[in-house]
């Protein structure tokens, strides 16, 4: 049998040290916000015959000085173009670039979000992550009201919002690093994919912490013996879980696309902290937590 918990005072250094190199990093860097937050402008097109390439309408608009611009291909022939907020005069060379490569096209709309839009999306997402991270204690608080001992039911949640911490801030801080020395903008799909990390990450530790339960049940060892065994018996099935999803992303990585990149790249650095945290993290804090009460 593994024993995790032995060496948690390493597995504690390493993560602290990460996280606290995310939180630098945000703090220097900061997140490149894309203009879901921050306003621009947004074009459709419609393409008579053959729609062309993202590289190539990219490499068109980068020419135009328009580094950050968003294409999402929509329909058969379609295009959505967001970009920074731009005057007619730039509108109508973005159009002349875009028709000349095949000269078969129409505007189908151009019109601009404004900053108060990018505001109620930047609110609504706290909003979000705050309501997500409190129904998650509650909920294992909750689920492990029969467990009072040698830990309270709280105890669990409080552990668990710990772990999802180290989850979010390191990708977080990896972007913010990304945004900085090659433009990766945050955007609602990378958005959408770190809550989605946080409902994985979640899911991952409650299976260890619900072993922990059933094992305390039992009883007949120690606290850190009974940690030791139930993130044994649930190592195979966290791995196996990680390492499938790991695929999906992976594919969708490198081969779906500049439009899903970036959030595939935040489903992958989210699972990988989310599985070390589950393994390495959840079930030590717990056992650290312990025996800092027994000292005191």
């Amino acid at each position: 049998m593994i024993k995790f918990t032995k060496y948690r005072k390493i597995y504690f250094g390493f993560s602290g040290a990460l996280v606290i190199a995310s939180i630098i990093a945000l703090i220097v860097f900061g997140l490149k916000p894309s203009i879901d937050f921050t306003g621009g402008s947004i074009l459709e097109i419609e393409y008579a015959e053959e729609r062309i390439s993202n590289e190539e309408i990219s490499g068109m608009l980068s020419e135009l000085g328009l580094t950050s611009a968003y294409v999402q291909p929509t329909g058969e022939k379609g295009i959505i173009i967001r970009m920074k907020d731009i005057d007619e005069e730039m509108h109508q060379q973005v159009l002349s670039a875009l028709f000349q490569e095949t000269g078969l096209a129409e505007e189908i709309r151009f019109e601009s979000i404004g900053p108060v839009i990018g505001q109620e999306l930047k609110d609504k997402t706290k909003i979000v992550v705050a309501v997500a991270l409190l129904s998650m204690i509650i909920y294992i608080a909750l689920a492990f009201r029969r467990v009072q001992r040698p830990l309270r039911s709280w105890q669990y949640g409080i552990a668990s919002v710990f772990a999802l911490f180290h989850d979010i801030l390191i990708p977080l801080g990896i972007f913010a690093i990304l945004g900085r020395f090659y433009g990766i903008e945050i955007s609602i799909p990378v958005i959408t994919a770190l809550l989605a990390v946080l409902g994985y990450s979640i899911n991952n530790t409650v299976v260890v912490f619900d072993r922990i339960r059933e094992n305390l049940l039992t009883g007949g060892e120690t606290f850190g013996q009974i940690v030791d065994a139930s993130l044994n018996q649930t190592l195979a099935r966290q791995i196996n879980t990680s390492l499938t999803t790991l695929f999906v992303a992976g594919a969708i990585f490198f081969l779906g696309g500049e439009t899903l990149k970036y959030f595939a790249l935040a489903l992958i650095l989210g699972i990988c902290a989310g599985t070390y945290s589950s393994i390495f993290l959840a079930g030590p804090i717990l056992v650290g937590w312990y025996h800092f009460r027994h000292r005191k």
